[in-house]
């Protein structure tokens, strides 16, 4: 006769056996491994609840979106917190959203000294191509060979006529110079040696509503300064942005040190600021350096009437797009606007002292620079007065910001509208022998080929040679690497690369503009021009609608 015996009869009959016999050992033991048994089955149910608790936790912050911010929303610390290091000593309760997504290229070419240097420029340029979505044969209101004041307008956008584009300088108007299709490519103005400005007419913005402060800088040339995002375009006139962003600093290669540009201009600064707040619909945020130990220009720290936040992190820990990211993302309808900080002043400077003043503090920077050093000028310098008598070759080339995100500029051309520095670096047009193979000289790099990733502070002498060519765009998991946001880099430009709308829009095309992806396109293994297909993708969803 066949005896079955369940596992459930099993253990029943060890544990009445078992009891017993502890029994007869003693009521201590028997006492002992109850004890024990209860306090494994406590722990076993606390575990489970602080495991769902944590899972819940997340879900509710990733709903939410407060997970953005950086901050550990879970029950229990994560490795990197505890080994990294603290906040600065000058931040005491203030949030900082660590970024541990990046990369920092520590190029050669920086400038030693934080002088300020007065620099006499002869000739300036207003240039079209440096507004997006501007119709490129504007109306010209000036002449060859007329003189001009700061401030004067010298042309419109035919399909947005209401926004007076002004001259930077006061001068003659000495050629306006046409590039394809008859297009104008730049208005250039030969500067008085003493520069005479437009008297613009007093405005107490306190006092003015939002529709007669808006008039007021269509006018007279402040509403160039502020570009819109998505698309990165000049704002819009009908509505009102739901924020405007200010990053207060920079961590593109060689980017200037914005503590200095505002030293001595926290009047006009903090005016800027306010007038902005009367412009949003909703609030000013200015994004703060929280990187190391020194302590960023009181005239930011200080500032009024903004909210403030704090970064740290590798670059594009600085770009005003990542920051908006993690502040307050831009969602589908949402219209957010963003300045520079010299804009900010130039701003301020409408109203406190009745001029459009465009002075700018430009580093020129760079490892073919004799001398790399910070200048004070006006908007859209001349290139070649920057560089006079200051190159090491005449084999160069020269870019109208950085190295990642910068255009590239004749010798003879003229700084970007929206552009605080001039770098030159060597032409790379050469032929390397069996290339990555050979380990050859120290060069910036994301990856472990070489081994000047031992040597953190190590400067390189950068040049524009790619060191491949073009390739299969493949996945590699680079870009993500490179990019601190919730956004799918290579999902988005293959989905632009086929023109679907519906997967850009759900892949985040409007939260990221060219500068967010630069550093995707150093670190691309393909070869592609990253930069160049995502403005492809902007124009494409700004001409749909």
């Amino acid at each position: 006769m066949k005896i079955e015996i369940s596992k459930t009869a099993l253990v029943a009959g060890f544990f009445s056996a078992a009891v017993p016999a502890f029994g007869q050992s003693g009521s201590e033991g028997s006492s002992f491994l109850l004890i024990g048994l209860i306090s494994v089955a406590v722990l076993v149910l606390l575990a489970v609840l602080l495991q769902v608790s944590d899972n819940l936790l997340a879900i509710e912050a990733r709903q939410t979106g407060a997970d953005r911010s950086g901050a550990n929303f879970s029950l229990f610390p994560r490795l990197a917190e505890i080994f990294r290091p603290a906040k600065p000593a000058f931040l005491s309760e203030e949030t900082v959203y660590r970024l541990r997504r990046g990369h920092d290229i520590n190029l050669a070419g920086k400038p030693e000294s934080t002088t300020i240097q007065e620099m006499k420029v002869g000739t300036f340029a207003l240039q079209p191509p440096n507004f997006i979505g501007m119709m490129p044969i504007p109306k010209i209101l000036v002449e060859e060979g007329q003189s001009v004041k700061a401030g004067d307008p010298i042309m419109f956008d035919k399909s947005r006529p209401e926004i007076q584009h002004v001259a930077p300088v006061s001068g003659e108007v000495i050629a306006i110079n046409r590039g394809a299709k008859r297009s104008i490519a730049e208005v250039v103005i030969l500067a008085d040696k003493e520069q005479q400005y437009r008297k613009l007419p007093a405005f107490d913005y306190e006092k003015k509503s939002r529709e007669e402060l808006v008039k007021y800088l269509l006018e007279n040339g402040g509403w160039t300064l502020f570009r819109q995002r998505p698309y990165n375009v000049l704002a819009d006139l009908e509505e009102a942005p739901a924020n405007i962003f200010i990053s207060t600093f920079d961590t593109a290669p060689l980017a200037p040190d914005l503590n200095l540009v505002v030293e001595g201009r926290g009047e006009a600064f903090q005016a800027g600021l306010n007038v902005l707040g009367k412009l949003t619909s909703g609030s000013v945020h200015l994004g703060l350096d929280a990187r190391g130990e020194t302590v960023p220009s009181e005239i930011f720290t200080q500032a009024e009437n903004v909210q403030k936040h704090w970064f740290s992190g590798k670059h594009p820990a600085g770009n005003v797009g990542v920051q908006i990211h993690h502040i307050a993302p831009i969602g589908d309808g949402t219209k957010v606007w963003t300045l520079g900080v010299q804009e900010v002043i130039t701003l301020g400077a409408m109203f406190t002292e009745g001029r459009y003043n465009a002075e700018r503090v430009i580093a020129v920077t760079g490892n073919e620079i004799s001398e790399p050093k910070y200048v004070r000028t006006m908007l859209g310098a001349s290139i070649a007065d920057l560089t006079k008598d200051n190159l090491r070759s005449d084999h160069v080339r020269y870019i109208s910001g950085d190295v990642l995100s910068g255009e590239q500029k004749a010798g003879k051309g003229y700084l970007n509208f929206y552009d605080d520095q001039l770098t030159v670096i060597k032409e790379g047009d050469y032929f390397e022998l069996f290339g990555w193979l050979i380990p050859g000289k120290f060069r910036p790099t994301v990856s472990r080929s070489y081994p000047n990733y031992l040597f953190k502070s190590m400067e390189y002498e950068a040049d524009t040679n790619t060191h491949g060519e073009k390739r299969a765009f493949v996945v590699t998991g680079e870009y993500e690497a490179m990019l601190p946001m919730d956004v799918y880099p290579q999902h988005l430009l293959k989905a632009i690369l086929i023109n679907d709308f519906e997967r850009m829009e759900g892949l985040g095309i409007y939260e990221v503009v060219e500068e967010d992806l630069a550093l995707c396109e150093f670190a691309c293994t393909s070869k592609q021009p990253l930069q160049q297909i995502l403005r492809e993708g902007l124009d494409l969803m700004r001409a749909q609608g």
